[in-house]
């Protein structure tokens, strides 16, 4: 038996029931509902299913549209199996201009609900449990007595349950089964049948002509979904809201932007959605929650950065130094300039560049791993409530694609069954080749991204030709920004491109299952796209500068110098990259995710509303816009992938250059209460309702998530040690002025002497050099200072995580003494011996509390009653005996 809830009730089943608790209902209280819809012609029998295929209206006019005599015949064959399973029919057709939409509206009646109930192992009401989730957030204001903004009192929440798998024979000691119409919940009907749709077969079983998502691939039908539960627009004039329906209240406190500032009603969208959709939006909301801290974080140091702007001494020093630092022109054709003319640049890079960034670094590198251990708790807390914690996926079918395509069959050691296979060595060699594909748009990527170098250097050079002295003089940075925005279109149009390539070889690899399938694209899309972001800023950070020579010996890239950073310094470059490419991308992902699904929806609607208006020629269609006519109209669900990733791209870009851009959090945060609202607005109106997914975690994802906070450790120290100024001012702080006086001569070299003759003018450059152009000491002892902080940083870093990884358990303590306690429960509820059970399972009086107490004298055990008398106590009891 599986028990849910943090409240403890100690009966363990009881068939005193409430008379207005039903489990098939969202709420113990709830007002009556409006007329339900979603019914036969007869106004009683439940639709829970849909199927829908579109013929050409007049097949011997139509030009080339003519019906498809093999997939007239395997949907024959299909519906006809479907019928002797013991499904329900009803056929409907809408009629337009040139097109025949036939509707197939399905119903599981009781006794095959309940065989296959069993089958699936769904779970069902013991008791009722009076608990709620409580958000960690208004854990923390509660404990501190204070009041909390972001709670709201969403109408009708669903009831906790105790409970455990179905069992036909003991129908009667579960909650409602007095009642057939709700004792399974919509969704779990929606389970039902989708199992049966996904195991009847249409053709030759050994061909695997099994199911309907092959039928769908193949085109025989357009869709199969469940329906919607009315409308989500709130009645007008206002109604009670205990007579909202459940996709109303999504709506009214959840999809709404008046609803950006409010807790979401998890249990509401698990209710609705399934546990997988409801995991990424807790998930979501947990992420979103975490980024306010570091969002203050990363804003208090970027206005020490603007306080530091106006009393940092190389600043000033810089600003008034005139013309004492003659700087070598940073380009073949650049003249000479002032180091001075870059004060306001300068002291701008100060804002990126500051004691505050190290801090921040440090705090974003235990914060990821902080958030990860604690969203692993709060994991398991909702998998816990959600009847998520034990769960095991049955052996999982082959996926369509495989079984068209594979090239021989196999039996099944587990099930028996003969189903398709594909060798294990053929496909070991697909995924090396589909790796080297892999490697070869990495190598694409690169490659854009040496161009992208190249149009920068080429364009400071025509802009330093012109005759414009504003462009002139701001050649390198309109170069930098234009750089920048082309490289962030580059990185759309190449994420597009693999994504679609990414999809022809994982098919092309045929993985037997779809979760392996889904694994493998993730994996190749997440590789991609962790070089195609995050490279040009790697490249700034790491490398730009870097490898440019000095006077008299400058390296060069295909003829072409190679680029230094601008005048302000790398770090300024890097934060304006990661601002572009980040908020950049966030702003197209909202604008595509406001408008393209509406624009997709009015044209699917435009082109299916040319309705006829012959009602002679629509037998047995209703007049007016049936629920299922309405949802045809939506659009299919695609999953979660595409959520999943752009959170994952942006958790990178908070986390391994934030010691770059400490605003970087505050934008993701302001970017996730967009997302949550249009991700929310796009399940409850614009997507058909997606079939219920079971799920107990995030899956792949959180790996990843765990990848990029160890690559974060890696990447700030690196980050702060070779391109911030940090390390370079301690230095110079301890071995030569505490107050920093000098700094900037500190950082200058001077010209080459075979320069300077050459060009009868010695001017300086950013460097440790003397002037034969080598190495001076204080290089290296830099470059020793760098390394050990590498070490030390990451080090600490590491142990620090390590420990709080070991002190903060996946799992909290109260739902594993729970989880326990459950087990215990189950064993003794599955007693065939109902006068053991009761003595075993403690009673309402039992104190549970926890804490010690003093020993009291035990009476003697009663000696063991006879069988007899044991059958006659079961018989006579208040609860019935036996299992569940």
């Amino acid at each position: 038996m599986k028990m849910r809830g943090d409240q403890e009730v100690n009966t363990l089943i009881s068939l005193e029931t409430k008379p207005d608790v039903s489990y098939g209902s969202i709420a113990t209280n709830a007002a009556v509902p409006p007329r339900d819809k979603n019914t036969f012609s007869d106004g009683s029998t439940r639709v829970d299913f849909v199927l829908a295929w579109e013929e050409p209206r007049n097949p011997n006019v139509e030009d080339g549209k003519a019906v498809n005599p093999g997939h007239s015949k395997w949907r024959e064959t299909f519906l006809r199996k479907l019928r002797f399973s013991g499904l329900l029919m009803e056929k409907r057709d809408v009629v337009q201009t040139k097109t025949r939409i036939r509707f197939v509206l399905l119903s599981a009646p009781w006794s095959v609900l309940c065989y296959y109930a069993e089958e699936i192992s769904l779970r069902v009401p013991l008791q009722v449990v009076n608990t709620s989730y409580v958000n960690w957030s208004a854990s923390a204001l509660q404990y501190l007595s204070l009041p909390n903004p972001l709670a709201q009192d969403v109408p009708n929440p669903p009831p906790d349950f105790y409970t455990c798998q179905f069992r036909t024979n003991k129908l009667e000691r579960f909650l409602g089964s007095e009642d057939r119409d709700t004792f399974f919940k919509t969704t779990q009907r929606h389970q039902v049948l989708y199992e049966i749709l996904a195991r009847t077969p249409y053709g030759s079983v050994s061909k695997g002509e099994v199911g309907i998502d092959r039928l769908l691939s193949e085109q025989v039908f357009t869709s199969a979904y469940p329906l919607h539960e009315g409308d989500f627009q709130l009645p007008k004039p206002p109604l009670p809201v205990e007579s909202l329906a459940l996709r109303q209240i999504l709506y009214g406190y959840w999809a709404q932007w008046s609803c950006w500032a409010r807790y979401q009603p998890l249990d509401h969208i698990r209710e609705y959605f399934g546990e997988k959709i409801a995991l990424y939006f807790a998930w979501l909301g947990f992420y979103t929650g975490w980024l306010v801290p570091a969002s203050l974080v990363g804003t208090v140091v970027f206005l020490t950065g603007i306080w530091l702007m106006t009393t940092d001494v190389p600043a000033k020093e810089l600003c008034n130094s005139g013309g004492s630092f003659v700087m070598c022109p940073i380009c073949n054709i650049c003249s000479y300039w002032n180091y001075s003319s870059i004060c306001i640049t300068f002291k701008a890079g100060i804002l990126f560049d500051n004691g505050g960034t190290v801090f921040l670094s440090v705090f974003m590198s235990l914060w990821a791993v902080t958030f990860l251990e604690y969203w692993k708790r709060t994991c398991s807390s909702l998998s816990h409530r959600w009847d998520c914690t034990d769960f095991q996926d049955i052996e999982e079918r082959p996926r369509p694609e495989f079984t068209a395509m594979a090239p021989m069959t196999m039996r099944n050691p587990l099930t028996g069954a003969e189903e398709p296979y594909f060798p294990e060595k053929k496909r070991f060699n697909r995924v090396l080749t589909g790796c080297m594909i892999i490697v070869i748009m990495v190598v694409v990527v690169l490659m854009f991204l040496i161009a992208i170098i190249l149009y920068r250097s080429i364009l400071s050079i025509v802009i330093s030709k012109s005759n414009l002295s504003f462009f002139i003089f701001s050649a390198a940075r309109i170069a930098s920004l234009t750089g920048s925005v082309l490289n962030l279109l580059v990185i759309l149009i190449l994420s597009r491109v693999y994504i679609s390539l990414a999809h022809i070889l994982t098919r092309w690899e045929m993985h037997r299952t779809q979760t392996k399938y889904e694994d493998m694209f993730i994996l190749k899309v997440f590789v991609f796209q962790f070089v195609n972001f995050y490279s040009s800023p790697v490249y700034i950070a790491f490398f730009k500068g870097r490898f440019i020579g000095y006077p008299g010996k400058y390296v060069t890239l295909f003829g072409v110098r190679n680029e230094d950073c601008g005048a302000g310094g790398c770090l300024i470059e890097l934060a304006q990259e990661l601002l572009v490419i980040m908020v950049g991308k966030q702003l197209i992902n909202n604008i595509q995710e406001f408008l393209c699904p509406k624009l997709r929806a009015w044209w699917q609607k435009r082109k299916r509303s040319g309705k006829a208006k012959e009602p002679e020629e629509q037998e047995g269609t209703e007049r007016g816009i049936c629920p299922w006519e309405v949802d045809y109209q939506l659009l299919l669900c695609e999953g979660l992938f595409s959520e999943y990733l752009e959170m994952v791209i942006q958790f990178g870009f908070i986390t391994i250059f934030v010691a770059a851009c400490p605003l970087a959090p505050l934008f993701a945060l302001i970017n996730n209460w967009v997302e949550i609202r249009l991700d929310a607005q796009k399940f409850v109106t614009e997507y058909r309702r997606p079939v219920v997914e079971r799920a107990q975690d995030i899956g792949i994802w959180l790996d990843i998530l765990q990848f990029i906070a160890y690559t974060a450790v890696l990447v700030n120290a690196l980050l702060i040690a070779f391109t911030s100024s940090f390390l370079p001012r301690l230095y110079y702080r301890y071995t030569r002025d505490p107050d920093l006086s000098g700094f900037i001569n500190f950082t200058l070299a001077t010209s080459p002497r075979n320069h300077s003759l050459e060009h009868t003018f010695t001017c300086r450059y950013r460097g440790f050099r003397d002037q034969n152009g080598e190495y001076l000491p204080e290089y290296f002892h830099l470059l020793a200072i760098r390394l050990s902080f590498v070490i030390i940083f990451e080090h600490v870093v590491f142990v620090i995580g390590r420990l709080i990884d070991m002190m903060v358990p996946d799992i909290p303590v109260e739902v594993e003494l729970k989880m326990k306690r459950e087990h215990y429960m189950a064993k003794e509820a599955l007693a065939e011996n109902q006068a053991l059970g009761r003595t075993m399972i403690p009673t309402q009086t039992t104190d549970w509390s926890g804490e010690p107490r003093q020993r009291k004298s035990r009476p003697s055990p009663l000696p063991s009653p006879p069988p007899d008398t044991v059958l006659k106590i079961s018989k006579e009891a208040d609860e019935p005996p036996g299992i569940c």
